[in-house]
């Protein structure tokens, strides 16, 4: 089987990274193996695999290895990066039957849609979303404002201002000044 001869050959993870996914032993989109094409619903699982399958996923996993390392997957233990979500979009816009079609996004595909309706993610984390720069500006900036919060000067300020809103009762001379304007 001509499909065997690319695959049997281990692939060292120097070898993974350090060419681009061009000169990979892998089948190229839409080439399947030579010969006549089996019958999808007679033939064997090996046979589907390697003349339906393979083609079309194999150049997806490679480039789903090199986005990941663009992405610095491989260096920490938590990251944005969600290996499936990419897959599937992958898949879908290279799909032989959506040649002409334009690239779409993940959450525009319409199976996508349909699943995140029913089933909805949670938010992702802050921390995954920033990078270090902006988070270590983050935390400094609210550390100088701790710092600055202690400070006696401001505590004493702070006090003052609590005990003011409580004696003049702030929030009610708030609400009566609205509905004067609102009134108006």
């Amino acid at each position: 089987v001509p499909f065997q001869a690319g695959v049997s050959q281990p692939l060292q993870m120097e070898q993974l990274f350090s060419a681009p996914a061009a000169q990979y032993l892998l089948p190229i989109l839409e080439e399947a193996p030579s010969g006549e094409p089996p019958d999808p619903k007679k033939c064997s699982p090996r046979q589907y695999l390697e003349f339906y399958i393979f083609p079309v996923l194999l150049p997806g996993l490679a480039a789903l290895l090199h986005e990941a390392d663009k992405e610095k997957c491989f260096e920490g233990k938590r990251t944005k990066f969600i290996p499936s979500d990419f897959l599937t979009e992958w898949l879908y816009n290279k799909n032989p039957k959506r040649k002409d079609e334009s690239f779409t996004e993940l959450f525009s595909i319409p199976f996508v849609k349909d699943w995140l309706k029913d089933h909805p993610r949670p938010p992702v984390p802050l921390s995954l979303l920033l990078s270090e720069e902006e988070a270590s500006t983050l935390i400094q900036s609210f550390w100088r404002g701790y710092r600055v919060r202690c400070d006696s000067e401001i505590q004493e300020l702070r006090q003052w201002q609590k005990k003011l809103r409580e004696e003049r009762h702030i929030t009610e001379v708030v609400k009566k000044f609205w509905t004067k304007q609102e009134a108006k």
